[in-house]
């Protein structure tokens, strides 16, 4: 499937109807909660060893080291209309059949990676984000840095725009935000930029029910090395996502482990097939590099080869800890991108208190068993293309 060029002429659109399945799910999350006990609110991270992060919903984080120092996000009132205008973006995410994301759970969804600035980076988009205080849904943007892109010790300040597209009149409006990124922290946090509603009726922002978002990394200062880094990319990444509403490809598969509290080293299950792809589960049952006294686990495919940068599929995957009680599982979901990364997965899992409690049930007799549900919900590619000239230039 070719890349399409982003529309840059006024044109006429009409807005996308209002399904009553979206309406639905409106007044559903107009009533703000906290998740049920034992699941977790984690969103993805990409990559071996890496961790897909915690939701920032109006949920306690789990794990996220996330710092609220220097980073901003627009007040619960903000409207798509008293947004900036943003410069065009250095990567630029277009979203296709983009209602199928409130059809399902409101997972949020993260692109594959891109580069810029010498880093590697990937954009989350979260449909039902809700500012602490308010029952406001809105559709919010976080960058994302890749863990193995930062060496442990060393911090990033980084300056960037987060935007969405206006289909309109040809342009970007969105925010500038800045964050501290380090080897724990390397997601930025959620960027409001239109409600819910708005969107829905929007004939602006989301037309044929696409939608596009945008990134536009305009510094980044690495220390101790005090590096400057100022988009010195001469090309741009246009990556396009489609997403499926029917038929699709479902898999599960069960690892049973009984020998847990013998376990020291990271273990990798057998290897089980799901969406014609085989898979692996891999666990950290004392945590990894990067996890803060939890196990890690992580989703890998056992020949990421079969999925090239250049194309490949959107999954939501759940991987749950199993109650052996009758109880309530531990459950991550992630909704995300494979295209040649080797994995996805948390560092921070579960808090390996919590896992050894004996009432929780999780852990019984040195016996453990995780499940792996994988959903193929839509294809991907994405075009290299030269940068134009006005991005070339210093941010003043």
């Amino acid at each position: 499937m070719s890349s399409l060029p982003l529309p840059c002429v006024k044109r006429v659109q009409q807005p996308l109807l209002i399904s009553s399945a979206h309406k639905t799910l409106l007044l559903r999350c107009s009533k703000p909660g906290p998740p049920p006990d034992g699941i977790a609110s984690g969103l993805p991270r990409r990559g071996s060893g890496r961790d897909m992060g915690n939701s920032c919903s109006g949920f306690p984080s789990k794990g996220t080291g996330r710092d609220d120092s220097g980073n901003s996000c627009l007040t619960a009132d903000s409207s798509p209309f008293l947004l900036g205008k943003a410069h065009d973006p250095a990567f630029k995410w277009t979203i296709y059949g983009f209602s199928a994301l409130f059809e399902r759970e409101a997972i949020p969804a993260s692109s594959a990676s891109f580069d810029c600035c010498g880093y590697k980076w990937s954009l989350q988009v979260t449909l039902m984000h809700r500012k602490s205080g308010t029952k406001v849904p809105y559709v919010a943007l976080c960058l994302t840095l890749s863990q193995s892109s930062l060496k442990p010790g060393y911090l990033m300040h980084a300056l960037f725009e987060l935007s969405i597209y206006n289909h309109s009149n040809g342009s970007y409006c969105g925010c500038k935000a800045r964050y501290d990124f380090d080897a724990k922290k390397f997601y930025s946090k959620n960027e409001c930029l239109i409600t819910v509603e708005e969107l829905l009726k929007s004939a602006d922002f989301l037309v044929d029910d696409n939608c596009v978002f945008g990134v536009r990394i305009l510094q980044a200062d690495v220390s101790p090395q005090n590096n400057l880094a100022v988009a010195p990319d001469n090309t741009i990444t246009i990556r396009e996502l489609f997403l499926q509403k029917k038929e699709f490809i479902k898999g599960n598969y069960t690892w049973n482990v009984n020998n847990f509290l013998a376990l020291k080293e990271s273990v990798l299950s057998p290897a089980f097939e799901a969406c014609g792809h085989k898979w692996h589960i891999k666990m950290h049952p004392l945590g990894d590099q990067y996890s803060t006294d939890s196990l890690s686990m992580y989703l890998q495919m056992h020949d990421p080869a079969e999925l090239s940068q250049e194309s490949g599929k959107m999954f939501e995957v759940t991987l749950s800890i199993l109650n052996q009680e009758q109880g309530q599982n531990y459950s991550r979901p992630g909704r995300l991108v494979f295209n040649g990364n080797l994995g996805w997965g948390w560092s921070d899992f579960i808090p390996l208190k919590i896992l050894k409690d004996p009432s929780k049930g999780y852990l019984v007799a040195s016996k453990w068993s995780v499940k792996a549900d994988i959903t193929c919900i839509g294809s991907t590619n994405d075009v290299q293309t030269p940068l134009v000239a006005s991005l070339l230039k210093d941010e003043k």
